[in-house]
């Protein structure tokens, strides 16, 4: 047996896992390995052991995840093959080579370890339990089960498999570890705990608001209500504007067509040789007018009466919402009137529906007669040119 085998072994992981190891083995790797060969030589440093035995427990840290390049299933059975097919090329004795074995079989987290040496390489193998990287390993581990089709957590279900774990199922068994781990995995554990409740207090919290906000709902229908009359009345207003900016370019577009008639066409028409214009032109300014007075209806404004009486409003027959109803009332009376409103909810939402009826209906007006003169100007338009044709054509022009 050669004396540098920790080294040749050291070398010989390094190459395997280099070329054979899948990369989604996020934490059975060589990382792991380095850090438990670290951990295990904190262990031997305060271990009364023989020279045969700290090799084992060397070669065993370097050696024990080395199936991992076999897969998932059976790697312990599967390092020990590789361990030992490799130490017997290196001319490392049987009893050796045994101890390795068993020692790499004793790093099963569901079996007891039976002596020392497995006491030991058990401690290093878990030891992330106990150091400051345990949060970083914790989720390397998760991710790789993730990856491997073994077993998907979520992030709250990883928590308190973690906290089980900690809590349950790990112990140490070595007096180092019990002395110099066991506190900071007692911390690593106090962490996930208080996180656990961090989460539950959010969890909580999450499901008291669903909880509230569809309480709300069912028991105030009052929000999907205001929403309605909120739409319906924003779409009328909306709807009532566009009718205003379509009669408006109707009637800007006829004053202008009325207004380069007056200017240039009329002050000819005083020549006799120009009579055969007369009735196109008395057509197009007529149809012009007619268009120009239709749009003006279509805008012109009612004006309501503006009064009301204790009566009226007693008997909820006034709509407070549109100011033709309120406009000629004192302040004093006008403030009355809303606190009575604002008292009955019925009333308000009836001065609503008023309210967005007479819209409706001061719509309909407004479209029919819009209707009414795009229908009167292109008419117009294509008797006038057609007018125009004509006397032209017996004009002898």
């Amino acid at each position: 047996m050669t004396d540098n085998i920790i080294e040749k072994t050291e070398a010989f992981v390094f190459d395997l896992f280099k070329n054979e190891l899948a990369p989604t083995f996020l934490y059975h790797n060589l990382t792991h390995t380095k850090r438990v060969l670290k951990s295990l030589n904190e262990l031997i440093e305060h271990s009364n052991l023989k020279d045969s035995e700290i090799k084992a427990l060397r070669l065993a840290a370097l050696l024990h995840d080395t199936g991992y390049t076999k897969g998932h299933i059976n790697h312990e059975e599967e390092s020990v093959k590789i361990a030992t097919e490799f130490l017997q090329k290196e001319g490392v004795s049987e009893s050796v080579i045994s101890q390795v074995s068993n020692c790499i079989m004793a790093t099963k987290f569901d079996e007891e370890p039976k002596n020392t040496l497995s006491k030991i390489i058990r401690d290093a193998d878990s030891s992330h339990f106990g150091k400051d990287y345990f949060d970083e390993a914790s989720e390397f581990l998760r991710k790789e089960l993730e990856l491997h089709n073994i077993n998907t957590f979520s992030p709250n279900a990883w928590l308190k498999e973690n906290i089980e774990v900690l809590s349950k199922k790990h112990k140490f068994y070595t007096d180092y570890a019990l002395k110099n781990w066991e506190p900071i995995k007692a911390k690593n554990l106090a962490k996930l705990i208080k996180r656990r409740k961090k989460n539950k207090k959010k969890i909580n919290i999450e499901k008291l608001k669903a909880k509230y906000k569809a309480q709300y709902r069912s028991e105030n229908p009052d929000r999907g209500i205001q929403t309605f009359y909120r739409v319906a009345l924003r779409n009328h207003i909306k709807l009532s504007d566009i009718a205003d900016t379509k009669a408006n370019i109707l009637l800007s577009v006829n004053a202008i067509i009325i207004s380069l008639v007056l200017s240039n066409l009329i002050s000819k028409l005083d020549n006799p040789s120009n009579a055969y214009l007369i009735i196109p032109t008395i057509i197009f300014l007529v149809f012009s007018v007619i268009a120009i007075v239709l749009s003006i209806v279509a805008t012109r404004p009612n004006v309501t009466r503006g009064e009301f009486t204790k009566e009226d409003v007693e008997q909820r027959r006034v709509n407070l919402t549109f100011f033709g109803n309120f406009h000629k009332m004192k302040l004093e009376e006008f403030e009355w009137a809303i606190d009575e409103l604002l008292k009955d909810k019925n009333y308000v939402y009836s001065s609503l529906t008023k309210d967005l009826y007479f819209l409706g209906k001061v719509l309909d007006r407004k479209y029919r007669i819009l209707r009414l003169t795009y229908t009167v100007f292109m008419v117009g338009i294509i008797i006038s040119v057609i007018a125009f044709g004509i006397a032209f054509f017996f004009s002898g022009i």
